[in-house]
């Protein structure tokens, strides 16, 4: 079996203090829920957090270990802002690191922005699920959709211990 157009399980995890108390729209949420649509995938869960480490650890780890997701999006909380925790916070729970992914999507945004390369998202896995941190912006977040949009379903059935085609279809 490879990964075809299998359907993933994706959790998206909206970290922000205004978007967690309802004082702004969650705009990079949404634009990941609607990039999930676009590409078949099901959204397992969502939940919005405030910037607070200890309100994103016990959620990425329920979702990781729980088996209900095979990938965790995180948006927001990846910048230098005092309450910009989401990747310590998800550094604290991940078994394997894929730094590679995490700087392809900052080169990505770099091309719209030189800000993009101050993002400190972080991308890697626990167990089975692929968890990658996204910038709080909806242009940060597509940036972000569009490095993983080609390889997400390999990455998934690797982490599955599927067999996998390794060359691009």
């Amino acid at each position: 079996m490879h990964e075809g157009n299998q359907a993933l399980r994706i959790g998206i995890l909206t970290v922000s203090d205004a978007c967690s108390r309802g004082e702004r729209e969650d705009r990079s949420g949404e634009t990941i829920e609607e990039w999930c649509l676009a590409e078949g995938h099901v959204v397992a869960v969502r939940a919005t957090v405030p910037d607070q480490t200890e309100s994103i650890v016990p959620l990425l780890l329920q979702w990781a270990d729980g088996g209900e997701v095979d990938v965790i999006l995180t948006t927001g909380g990846t910048g230098f802002g005092p309450r910009d925790v989401t990747p310590e916070a998800t550094r604290s729970i991940m078994d394997r690191d894929a730094s590679g992914l995490a700087e392809a999507v900052r080169r990505m945004g770099e091309a719209a922005t030189p800000f993009a390369v101050l993002s400190r998202g972080l991308m890697g896995a626990r167990g089975s699920a692929l968890v990658a941190n996204l910038p709080g912006s909806p242009g940060g977040v597509r940036d972000g959709l569009q490095v993983l949009a080609p390889i997400i379903r390999h990455v998934s059935g690797l982490l599955h211990g599927r067999e996998t085609r390794h060359r691009p279809s």
